[in-house]
């Protein structure tokens, strides 16, 4: 039976089901209708009873990856993979240990989550009867537990384990109802905090984030902000840099773990310094990926990454790709970025180059391949294709129809990195072609000190758009006398920008392989289009009309926070073999005001890789807010468990865990063996206290 009005104005009570909305998930929020997507690998929960024991089976069933109190405490939300979210959440919604259980959201292009509860507010009509009001609340599995004071026929409902969808769909197929004036559910909108360096160059960085300015448009950078609220990086992941000389005095070369086994092939020793004046190009090159976030300078995409710098003297042979390639692989690089390539129009791989990069890219990091990078070069010419030349000096130009062939950035197991600018828009002398997968921001002249890095026709017209902010060496020698460059350019720039990229997300997901890595780049880059005609060769191919592909930009520019967001998805449930678990319960004393503090150690002789971590703690002290606590592993790595956020509290008994502490995360897949040390630092005079004991236990 329809839901027609009677003639004294108030419907019967009989109703019929709504068809709900095919047109995508919409939320109604003050009288806007808002497009959200559904988060692909989390859901909330509301526990029947905060008892956390009540939610043990549960957690045995699904297995989640991690679990957070969100919405302020009302709510859990688990973490699961993404082929596992809709069973999981059904599991959830079935279980008697569950109140409410939901999808979490995102508005579209927005980074904020959005939870759901499980209430609705709903206003009715005027004259619309109680007996009606209580008909449609009851088909739809609603439960009155409120009027809301001022507005009239205004109600709170609580959604039962009698409805059929979640809050946004019921609401939704209110609003379609004439007896409903206005249907929200309730959503709380949690915004991430986005981190920003304190390093005093970093605001001229807008290759990682910007709010606009001067030759700057929306989304010219990387979104890196956002990603760094998932991870900085992780000294286990190795970034290597190959190129012409590093100068590691640098202070963005410095911090506790960051250098891993720098090499000079040429020379062979462990020294890879410049030793010529025109040594610069790869001190820039790597600040731009890995420079130390130290409060002083520029900071890189992946400042809490290692650095491998590997020094050779860009004369490309055999010998020379293979010992490059061979000594990353067996030192643990799991990144190998290149700002370099032969200069020759037509450089095809020989068969030992071809292997060398092969066996990296699927051999390297056990098996899982490691990741090879190269900038795609500055010719404004195509990576492997025909062209019809022009633009060249008068002496010895190439003319007619050339071929163009860069061995390097086509092979297979590469990515290849073209150029964009600060206005979103192809940088004048990137190289371009079908093998590019990705590009990245970049200055768009060519800075005039890099000659070695030109391998083109100059571009005479100064061209709009900014120049890169990167490190530069020390003292008189460099580009500049000042240690930075504010000018750097080039594939140069893109390449190692895009390393910094790879090097979070396997910092997020080690477990990724090299191919799920080119993978994950290119479906989450941001489709940037250009269609003005380059200044040279006045061609257009800065649309994605290949297949969602394009010459200038590949699959786009490069997204950190898209990219680092999908990989930290694709996280499997680890697999525990056995748990190790060692305690210290000898008593000692923090001493008061001091900042050196006291540590108590931990032996662990057993060998195996971390998979799961957890610190359990026994601490009294009159006054906890002096204290905080800091966990350092065999390798000298250290996480704060315990900030100065106690209060007046005075014991403190509690176990820290990858869910209730993600800065532990860094330590999955590091060896558990060696000595753990539990430091405690109280830094205010007066109060005192002592460490009664701890426990170490990891799954490996």
């Amino acid at each position: 039976m329809s839901n027609t009005p009677s003639s004294n104005g108030s419907p019967s009570p009989q109703v019929s089901p709504l068809a709900e909305p095919d047109d995508g998930v919409i939320l109604q929020q003050g009288g806007e209708e808002l497009i959200l997507a559904k988060a692909a690998d989390r859901f909330t929960l509301q526990p029947v009873s905060p008892d956390p024991k009540i939610l043990a089976q549960l957690r045995e069933q699904i297995q989640p990856i991690s679990v957070r109190p969100v919405a302020l405490g009302q709510l859990q939300e688990w973490v699961v993979s993404q082929s596992a979210l809709e069973t999981a959440l059904e599991t959830a919604r079935q279980s008697p240990a569950v109140a409410f259980a939901s999808h979490v959201y995102q508005l579209q292009m927005d980074q904020a989550w959005m939870y759901l509860t499980e209430q609705i507010t709903v206003q009715f009509a005027p004259r619309i009867s109680l007996p009606t009001i209580k008909a449609i609340a009851a088909q739809l599995g609603l439960a009155q537990i409120a009027v809301v004071e001022g507005i009239s026929q205004t109600f709170v409902f609580e959604v039962t384990k009698a409805a059929a969808a979640n809050p946004i769909k019921l609401a939704n197929r209110l609003m379609r109802r004439p007896e409903v004036l206005t249907a929200e559910p309730d959503v709380v909108i949690q915004r991430q905090s986005l981190h920003r360096p304190a390093d005093t160059l970093y605001n001229q960085q807008w290759h990682l984030n910007h709010v606009g300015g001067d030759a700057l448009v929306a989304n010219s950078h990387i979104s890196v902000e956002s990603a760094w609220d998932i991870t900085k990086g992780s000294r286990s992941v190795v970034i290597a840099v190959v190129d012409d000389g590093f100068d590691l005095n640098h202070p963005d070369f410095q911090g506790q773990g960051k250098l891993v086994a720098p090499r000079d092939i040429s020379r062979r020793d462990a020294l890879p310094m410049p030793s010529q004046d025109h040594e610069n190009h790869g001190t820039a090159v790597a600040g731009l990926a890995i420079a130390e976030e130290n409060g002083a300078g520029v900071v890189g995409v992946a400042p809490g990454c290692a650095f491998m710098p590997i020094k050779f003297p860009l004369q490309i042979s055999d010998r020379s790709i293979e010992q490059i390639f061979q000594w990353a692989v067996d030192q643990g690089a799991s990144v190998i970025s290149s700002s370099w390539s032969a200069t020759d129009r037509r450089s095809p791989l020989r068969l030992r180059q071809r292997n060398a990069i092969m066996r990296a890219a699927t051999q390297g990091r056990n098996g899982k391949g490691c990741v090879v990078l190269f900038a795609a070069g500055n010719a404004n010419r195509p990576l492997n294709d025909f062209i019809q030349e022009r633009g060249w000096p008068k002496q010895n130009p190439p003319s007619g129809k050339q071929k163009w062939l860069n061995g390097f950035a086509i092979q297979p197991d590469v990515i290849a990195v073209s150029a964009s600018t600060s206005l979103n828009r192809k940088a004048a002398y990137s190289n371009w072609g079908k093998d590019i997968s990705v590009a990245a921001p970049s200055g768009n002249n060519m800075h005039p000190m890099q000659g070695a890095d030109r391998t083109g026709p100059e571009i005479n017209t100064p061209q709009p758009g900014r120049g890169m902010m990167t490190s530069d060496r020390t003292g008189p020698a460099g580009y500049y006398r000042e240690d930075y460059i504010s000018g750097f350019g080039g594939t140069s720039s893109a390449c190692p920008v895009v390393a910094g990229v790879v090097g979070l997300m396997l910092s997020a997901n080690p477990d990724l392989t090299a191919r799920e890595v080119k993978q994950i780049l290119q479906e989450t880059a941001d489709k940037i289009i250009d269609l003005n005609p380059d200044p040279q060769l006045r061609l257009r191919h800065g649309d994605y009309s290949a297949k969602g592909h394009s010459l200038w930009f590949g699959y786009g520019k490069v997204n950190a926070f898209k990219a680092v967001q999908a990989a930290q998805r694709r996280r499997q449930p680890r697999r525990l073999t056995r748990t190790i678990k060692v305690q210290n319960n000898q008593s000692v004393d923090i001493p008061d005001n001091d900042p050196n503090g006291v540590i108590s150690t931990i032996r662990i002789n057993q060998n195996g890789s971390i998979q799961d971590i957890q610190i359990r703690v026994d601490i009294e002290h009159s006054f906890l807010g002096d204290i905080a606590l800091t966990l350092i592993n065999p390798s000298g790595q250290e996480t704060l468990l315990q900030g100065r956020t106690l209060g007046r509290r005075t014991q403190l008994k509690t176990t820290y865990t990858l869910t209730t502490t993600p800065s532990l995360r860094h330590l999955l897949n590091q060896s558990a063996s060696g000595q753990w040390r539990l430091k405690a630092v109280d830094f205010v005079p007066v109060n005192m206290g002592k460490i009664r004991g701890w426990e170490l236990a990891i799954g490996v």
